[in-house]
């Protein structure tokens, strides 16, 4: 798929800056960015569903 983002000036020039330390071109590095957040959010919602499941399996023995 690709996208086509509009960023501010400021935004562009941190991203450009962000981009050449790294040594990687800007639209990788947004690229990176895009995955690890997707990823991310996927991670946080596994990790609280297993949280509640273990918090709560007595309760869920009970009423089964």
């Amino acid at each position: 798929m690709k996208l086509s983002i509009e960023l501010s000036d400021n935004q562009g020039e941190r991203l450009e800056a962000e981009a050449k330390r790294l040594g990687v071109a800007p639209e990788r590095l947004a690229q990176a960015a895009v995955t690890d957040l997707l990823g991310r959010r996927a991670d946080d919602f596994r990790a609280a569903a297993e949280h509640v499941l273990r918090k709560n399996t007595e309760l869920y023995r009970r009423l089964a």
